[in-house]
């Protein structure tokens, strides 16, 4: 039970982080409005971040010519 509070924890961290610096961003570019549309970008980026280039291929990726 205590892990899934401190994944609950980070995940709220995570997306109170992004929201903040998304929010800052909009402020500081003038924003008179808060862009909803990119707070729910900035949060879906925090929860499911792109990897790394470098990160290699997905098990779904690989096929028999490229799975070494």
């Amino acid at each position: 039970m205590e892990m899934a509070e401190d994944n609950s924890g980070m995940r709220r961290q995570a997306i109170a982080t992004a929201l903040a610096a998304e929010i800052e961003r909009q402020a500081q570019t003038g924003a008179s409005r808060i862009d909803v549309d990119a707070l729910a970008e900035a949060v879906d980026l925090a929860l499911d971040p792109t990897p790394p280039a470098s990160e290699g291929k997905r098990p779904a990726e690989l096929n028999a010519t490229n799975d070494d």
